[in-house]
C-alpha cells in the first residue's frame, strides 16, 4: 500500500487499511483493475499482479488503491480501483506534479519575510 502524505492522513477514514485490503485482495483478487484510464497505453485490464514482476517495468508489483475522483474522503467502492504503482502514478501524475511544485515553492521560500505583509505560502 502506498504511503499517505502526513498532511492528508486526516482525510482518510479510520478504517482505510481495511477498505484498501478489501479492494486489493477481495474485489481485485490481487490484480490491477486499471482498464487503460491511466493513460500508459495498455488496452483492456492491466496484466500486473500483486507480488509478481510487472510485465512492463520488471519491478515487483505492490497494489495500491486509487480514488478515481482523487478525493480521499470519497471511499465508495465505485470510486476506488486497485492499481499497480505504474498505473496509479500515471493516473495521478498531474496531482503529483502540482504537489511537487508546491513543495519546491515552500522549500524555496522557507524563512522569507512576507512581502508587503502577505505570506505568499498561505495567501494570508
Amino acid at each position: 500500500m502506498a504511503p499517505i502524505r502526513s498532511e492528508d492522513r486526516h482525510r482518510y477514514p479510520k478504517d482505510w487499511k481495511q477498505i484498501s485490503a478489501r479492494i486489493r485482495h477481495g474485489r481485485a483478487a490481487g490484480r490491477c483493475e486499471c482498464d487503460g484510464i491511466c493513460g500508459t497505453g495498455h488496452t483492456g485490464r492491466c496484466p500486473a499482479r500483486q507480488h509478481h514482476r510487472h510485465p512492463v517495468t520488471g519491478s515487483k508489483v505492490v497494489l495500491t488503491v486509487a480514488h478515481l475522483d482523487r478525493t480521499p474522503e470519497h471511499c465508495d467502492d465505485d470510486n476506488l480501483a486497485a492499481m499497480c504503482q505504474r498505473c496509479h502514478l500515471a493516473y495521478d501524475a498531474e496531482q503529483h506534479a502540482s504537489n511537487a511544485a508546491r513543495t519546491r515553492f515552500r522549500n524555496a521560500t522557507a524563512g522569507m519575510e512576507p512581502l508587503f505583509g502577505l505570506d505568499i505560502t498561505t495567501g494570508a
